[in-house]
Order: C-alpha cells, then sequence, then structure tokens
C-alpha cells in the first residue's frame, strides 16, 4: 500500500499525465517451430573468434559540462580504460592505460576534473580516482584497499561527491560523502539491515540534498529518500506497508518532481513523485517493463525506456496532458538512453544513446531533438564483422511442462539442412533475475557462424515479465527454470533442424549453476556442457562469497538453517555424479561472487566419479573476464568443447 496516494490538482495541470499503454507477456503466443527457418548466404564462414573481442565495446559514457566531449569506458586495447571523444565525432583519445577496469566516469561541473572507479583484478573493491579533464596523471581519491567506493555524482557546486561505499566485511552498501577540499570521506548513512542496500541517483540543485534509492538485496522492495548532505537527516518519500519497489532515477530542476520506476501492479512502470507531499502518479500502463530515465536540463520533457521481449525503445515525453510519447527513430535491438549523470546533453539539444544488436556490438549515438535524426559517434565492429556476416537472432516461444510461454532468442546458423542432423547449444543467462537481451552476444555469434544453433531462454525467476514470473523460481532453483531449459532444447529438436543427440548447455554464474543442475539432474538431455564460474553447492557459496551476496542468496533460498533442506535440493552437488555430458569448468581466481572453491568442488567430484571434466583458472579475473587474452582464450575453449562433443 502506498503512502499518501492522492495528487494535487496544481501538479496534475503542471506535469500533465498520460497512459502509455502497450501489450505484455500474457499475449506471447507459442512459435510453430516449423516456422523457424535458416537464413541462406553464399558468403557464410566461421567469425574469427579473435575479431569478436578485437570489436570494441562502448559504455559508461558522459557529457561534458560544455556538450563539446563525452568520456566513456571502451575495451579498445583490450582492456576497460577510459576515453574522450568529440561530440561531434572523430577519433576518440584514450584518458588512461590500465590493467584494470574503469568505469562510472563523471565530470566536475566546471570541467576540469574526471572522477571515475576503478578495481584491482576484478576484486569488486573500487576506489574513486580522479585526472584533469584535459588528460594527465591520475590520482587515487579514496585508496582503501578493504572498501568499495563507486557510483560517484558531483554535487551542483562541485564541492562534493557523493558515492555509493561497502566495507568488504558488510553485507549492507551505504552512502556517503567525499569533501573536495578536504579529501575526507563521511559516511551518511548508517544501514541496519543487512540485506538492504543504498545507491545515490541525483542531487537537489542548491547541493543541500541528494537523492537515494534503498533497496532490498532481492529486488522486491525498495524506497525513495531525500537525504540532508550536511545533517545526514533522511526523509523517507515512499514510506509504505508491504513489498513494493519505488526506484528514483532523475530530479526535475526545480526539484518538484522526481521521475519513477514503480510496479504498482506487478509490472514496473513509469511515474512521477512529488517530494511535497509524498504522492506518486503512475504515468505508463503497460505489462512490460516501462523504466524512466532523465529529465531535460530545462525540466520540459524527459525519456523513458520499454523493455518488450528483451528488445528495447527509447520514448520522448514532453511535459503537459496534451503531449503524447514520441519513439525515437532509431535500429531494432537493444536501445536506451545513456549517461551517467544525465542522457541529455547541457544544453537540452541533444540525447546519447547506446545501441546494440545481435549484429552490432554496442557503440554511442547521438539523437539531435530539433531534427528527430540519430548519427552514429563510435563505431566498434571491425570490418571483418559486417552484419551479414553474423546470424541474426530471431525472437520464438515456446511452452514449458506446465504450459507457461518461454521467450527466447534464437540464433540459426546459415544454409543448415533441415534434416535433424545439427547440434545445438542451450545458453542459460546469469541472475537469476535477470534476461537475455536482443543485443551482442560474441558466444552465440561464434558458435552460430560454426553451424551450432544456439538459443537463450528467459526462464521464470527472469526480469522483464512481471514480478510474479521473476518470484516464480523462490525456492525452486533448478526445478521449474531447469525444465523450462530443457523444454528450449525439445523445441530445438522439434523444428526439424537439431539433432537431440548433440545438444549442449553454456552458461555463467547462474547460467553456470543451470549447466550443473542440467546434466546432472537431466543426464539423458545433454551430450556437453560448459560452467563459467557456476555454484555447485549453495552452502559452500555462503562461506566463501561477498557478504552482500550471502544475502542475496537467503533471498532466493530462505533461511539456511531452517531451509536446510531447500539448500540441499537445489544443489547441483547432489546430482552432479549422475552426469553423463563431458565438462569444462572456465573460473577467474578472483571472482567474490561466485568463488573459485565451487569449481574446484566440481572437477574434484567428477575426476573422483570418472567423468570427462577439464578446467582452466585465471589469474587476475573476476566474476567475467575483462582481459581481452583471456576473453578470447575461454571462448576457444568453449567451441573446441563443443566441436568435439557434438559434431
Amino acid at each position: 500500500m502506498r503512502k499518501n496516494f492522492r495528487m494535487a490538482a496544481p501538479l496534475l495541470l503542471f506535469c500533465g499525465s498520460f497512459l502509455f499503454a502497450a501489450s505484455g507477456p500474457a499475449d506471447r503466443k507459442p512459435t510453430d517451430p516449423k516456422s523457424v527457418t535458416s537464413p541462406a548466404s553464399s558468403s557464410a564462414r566461421p567469425v574469427p573468434i579473435e575479431d569478436l573481442y578485437v570489436s570494441r565495446r562502448v559504455n559508461s559514457p558522459s557529457w561534458s559540462p560544455d556538450g563539446k566531449q563525452i568520456v566513456f569506458t571502451t575495451n579498445f586495447t583490450g582492456r576497460n580504460n577510459l576515453w574522450k571523444v568529440d561530440s561531434a565525432g572523430g577519433w576518440p583519445v584514450q584518458m588512461l592505460q590500465s590493467d584494470d577496469r574503469q568505469s562510472g566516469a563523471v565530470w566536475s561541473p566546471d570541467g576540469k576534473w574526471i572522477v571515475y572507479q576503478q578495481d584491482v583484478g576484478g576484486n569488486e573493491i573500487y576506489d574513486l580516482y580522479s585526472i584533469p579533464g584535459n588528460g594527465g596523471e591520475a590520482t587515487n581519491l579514496t585508496g582503501t584497499p578493504d572498501i568499495a567506493e563507486s557510483n560517484p555524482h558531483f554535487s551542483p557546486d562541485g564541492k562534493m561527491l557523493a558515492l555509493d561505499y561497502k566495507p568488504q566485511s558488510a553485507s549492507a552498501t551505504d552512502i556517503a560523502i567525499y569533501d573536495w577540499s578536504t579529501r575526507k570521506v563521511r559516511k551518511l548513512t548508517g544501514e541496519k539491515s543487512a540485506d538492504r542496500l543504498w545507491t545515490v541517483f541525483a542531487w537537489s540543485k542548491d547541493s543541500r540534498y541528494l537523492y537515494a534509492n534503498r533497496v532490498k538485496v532481492s529486488f522486491t522492495d525498495s524506497d525513495i529518500y531525500r537525504i540532508e548532505a550536511a545533517t545526514g537527516k533522511q526523509e523517507n518519500l515512499t514510506a509504505h506497508k508491504g513489498e513494493f519497489t519505488y526506484m528514483g532515477t532523475s530530479v526535475s530542476p526545480d526539484g518538484e518532481l522526481l521521475l519513477t520506476t514503480n510496479a504498482p501492479s506487478g509490472f514496473n512502470n513509469v511515474g512521477y513523485l512529488y517530494p511535497k507531499i509524498s504522492s506518486v502518479v503512475t504515468l505508463t500502463n503497460t505489462a512490460w517493463d516501462a523504466g524512466s530515465e532523465d529529465f531535460s536540463p530545462d525540466g520540459s520533457q524527459f525519456t523513458f525506456t520499454i523493455n518488450q521481449d528483451g528488445r528495447s525503445t527509447t520514448y520522448l515525453q514532453e511535459m503537459g496532458p496534451q503531449h503524447q510519447p514520441k519513439k525515437l527513430a532509431l535500429p531494432e535491438g537493444t536501445t536506451g538512453p545513456a549517461g551517467n549523470s544525465s542522457a541529455f546533453s547541457p544544453d537540452g539539444t541533444r540525447l546519447l544513446l547506446l545501441h546494440s544488436d545481435s549484429q552490432r556490438p554496442s557503440d554511442l549515438w547521438i539523437y539531435d531533438l530539433k531534427t528527430q535524426t540519430s548519427r552514429q559517434l563510435t563505431h566498434s565492429a571491425l570490418a571483418s564483422l559486417a552484419p551479414e556476416s553474423i546470424p541474426p537472432s530471431q525472437l520464438v516461444h515456446y511452452k514449458s511442462f506446465d504450459g507457461q510461454i518461454i521467450s527466447a532468442f534464437l540464433w540459426m546458423p546459415f544454409n543448415l539442412k533441415r534434416d535433424g542432423s545439427n547440434p545445438a547449444v542451450v545458453m542459460p543467462h546469469g541472475g537469476p533475475t535477470g534476461q537475455t537481451l536482443d543485443n551482442f552476444n560474441a558466444q552465440a555469434a561464434a558458435l552460430a557462424s560454426r553451424g551450432f544453433i544456439c538459443i537463450a531462454p528467459n526462464v521464470r525467476g527472469s526480469t522483464g515479465y512481471g514480478t510474479a514470473f521473476q518470484k516464480a523460481n523462490y525456492q525452486d532453483l533448478g526445478g521449474g527454470d531447469l525444465q523450462d531449459e530443457v523444454h528450449a532444447a525439445r523445441f530445438l529438436t522439434e523444428t526439424g533442424y537439431a539433432d537431440a543427440k548433440k545438444i549442449g548447455i553454456f552458461g555463467g554464474s547462474y547460467g553456470g549453476f543451470m549447466t550443473l543442475m542440467a546434466i546432472g539432474k537431466t543426464p539423458d538431455v545433454w551430450a556437453a556442457g560448459v560452467d563459467m564460474f557456476g555454484i555447485i553447492d549453495w552452502y559452500t557459496m555462503l562461506q566463501h562469497e561477498d557478504p552482500l551476496l550471502q544475502e542475496y542468496e537467503k533471498s532466493l533460498l530462505g533461511d539456511p538453517v531452517k531451509d536446510r533442506a531447500v539448500y540441499e535440493a537445489t544443489s547441483p552437488i547432489k546430482h552432479i555424479r549422475e552426469a553423463k555430458a563431458p565438462l569444462l569448468v572456465l573460473q577467474g581466481e578472483n571472482d567474490i561472487r561466485v568463488p573459485k572453491e565451487e569449481s574446484e568442488q566440481v572437477v574434484n567430484i567428477l575426476r573422483q566419479a570418472g567423468k570427462t571434466v577439464d578446467a582452466h583458472y585465471y589469474p587476475m579475473e573476476g566474476h567475467g573476464f575483462a582481459k581481452r587474452e583471456n576473453q578470447i582464450d575461454s571462448l576457444k575453449r568453449a567451441v573446441a568443447w563443443f566441436e568435439k562433443y557434438l559434431k
């Protein structure tokens, strides 16, 4: 139930409201497997794995205060470092060189400094650094090897940085202030609940207040707070009973409105929050995920996105009841506003976007609000990765064991015969609170271009399909969601293309857990598996993982003492000795989310049982491989594994 769910008439006249209706998950229909076809191509060839990772990825951009430059993170050199490009176009300039990943860059209001976050060897214990806006030597601002400082936000007066603050030994994330003149960090919140995390999203224009979300680690409950920077005094703007999500993303220039994402009916929708009376109005009415983004600098309009079955679109909404949302004309795939502070240029004339699809890596685009045209700013892909050389994704739907419709992205190799002889790979995503989107997938591109049919299902427990679907695997990990993966394999054989005896499974993190559970619990379905940093035993995970992740695990499985039977039933260690499929294990040695001990257990158990298993561990890598040579090596090993055991 909401607090004070009313809206003053003057506010309605000021901000306007609209109902943006769209279809939802309930409208999906099963795809006829026989309607799936293999595209024809006279120039089809295996995509070089090196080219997939020499092609760059762009993310985490930020406008300079004058709107003339954009700083962003890219792996141009094989490392995720900071680069800068003129917003008018041109070749980007590398700002820093480091073996460690850098992200989250923001400019000081005067444009003299850029502040960013950097960890060591993928350990996710970030420090904040600064460099001159024109380039120069980096300075470690925080220098705390046992505390992670991240998500920096400059106050409008440039005197303070608000940041997320998490000691390595703590489960909760707090908010702190970094004083630019004294160079000291002052913790602003003191979270007492182990299962809550704070994250800052905006400042008030006068630098007196900052706005933050306080989120339950299960992502099923959250509130928006206004915090006085000088005293730490907090005001909960969305106090409510029960579990309900309110997430703020932007504050209007006059401070009269907050842009929010809420789930009033079990589906995320965009809303306004009026801080003076703590009242929320829902603006969209869609059963697909709608997400609020940014107010324009003058407060006359804002952006929001709709994630429709894994494909996102961006909308521009002018303030006032007479205006309807405008869908921006951009390529299909995943496209959304991008900007660590705001996607709007400081003068409000342009919008910064990130775009990716199944045939193109992520790139920066700029949308001109006056001419309503877009242009691509960065060009990440190599010429050898022309879109026509990569099999495109197809969105399909199928029924699972209980009639539940499951959405999946399918990559059909070129020139296949419908003779039931082709190998296939099911690709479960991580999370489980996550979603496979229609963006560039190097693993699918490598495999599909080599004749492997690939399918990536959004099984129960995924985001993007409503709260009930997201909670559907509570205390049932490796149960109904595993059956959704099994039915994905069945769908592939029903197309007439795939051989039921040549189906593999390949996933990382929770996808790695699913790989282990699949080959152990349903051993006759799978002919090979590749597990990247997957969980084998939820109890040993509790002993070694980061405290915040311990709380997340409890939100999925319950109390480890009271619900011991659940932990045991949902751990692959109970089933893994029944595996028949050869297994490859890939793991980063510095992983704090799924520690190395999990992979070592898998390998030891299978070797003792006389099973076929191999493993490779990557030094100075965390949860997911960030260094180009390790990305290339891991994918080469995975492809070779499937070539050996599925063909």
